[in-house]
């Protein structure tokens, strides 16, 4: 495989990595600064909006970057080090070694990593749950909140926001056949109908948070390395528009 081939799929494979609390690509997002490619090393450099930014969130990101690429067949020596962070020497030190979070922050580690994990997958989910019924509410102004407890998976267009909702069901292990409902919890239990109004306004509140933390952070990255406008792409979050208020029937 040729070096700019390797290059290509390296890439592809760090778009499948995610900044845990902004539920994108690092890729997306411009973390990626460098792919270099030497024979079969695969060298990759990360950056993050600042260099104070959480230990555990920069660690998960650099550690799932390189196990993302050490499954590339033929990748036989793969280095990924983070640039510019304050811990950056540990870090980097620790991902060589393959020590694992516990082994390279040792005391300071209170506990692994999954635990973060499945936080940020269930906001994940709420946030994609949101997007999803939202749409099915501006799509169809006749149908009010309450109406939504009836909606399942197979209702949703075949479009990215229900693929990527298909996929946070998916991690938390929820359900994924047309039948299901949308609106669940974490557990993939429906809502009882009188808090369907409020679940959907915390989920929208959640969706927000989550937006505006990665319009913010790309800001940021943008200041501290202006060379990183060219890798970002465009935010997905963008306010939806109100909703067209329903039609009324003249008799």
């Amino acid at each position: 495989m040729s070096a700019d081939s390797w290059e290509l799929s390296a890439r592809a494979a760090l778009d499948t990595v995610f900044d845990p609390e902004l539920d994108e690509p690092i890729t997306d997002l411009g973390f990626v600064r460098s792919v270099t490619v030497s024979g079969s090393r695969v060298t990759v450099h990360l950056r993050l909006p600042t260099s104070f930014c959480s230990p555990n969130f920069a660690y998960l990101m650099a550690s799932d970057a390189k196990d993302a690429l050490t499954a590339l067949p033929g990748a036989k020596e793969v280095v990924v080090l983070l640039d510019d962070h304050h811990d950056s020497e540990l870090i980097n030190q620790g991902l060589a070694a393959d020590a694992g979070y516990r082994g390279t922050f040792g005391t300071e580690a209170e506990s692994g990593l999954e635990e973060l994990r499945e936080t940020f997958r269930r906001k994940a989910h709420t946030a994609a749950m949101e997007r999803a019924l939202t749409s099915v509410l501006r799509r169809r102004p006749d149908v009010e909140e309450e109406g939504l407890h009836d909606v399942v998976l197979g209702d949703l267009p075949d479009e990215p926001g229900t693929r990527a909702l298909l996929r946070r069901r998916a991690a938390l292990g929820l359900g994924t056949a047309p039948t299901d409902p949308v609106l669940v919890d974490e557990h993939g239990c429906r809502f009882p109908l009188g808090e369907i109004p409020l679940r959907l306004r915390f989920a929208r509140a959640v969706r927000i948070s989550i937006e505006g933390n990665a319009h913010f952070c790309r800001g940021l990255l943008r200041t501290r390395y202006p060379e990183s406008v060219t890798d970002q792409t465009p935010a997905r979050g963008t306010p939806h528009p109100p909703r067209p208020p329903a039609k009324e029937h003249i008799s």
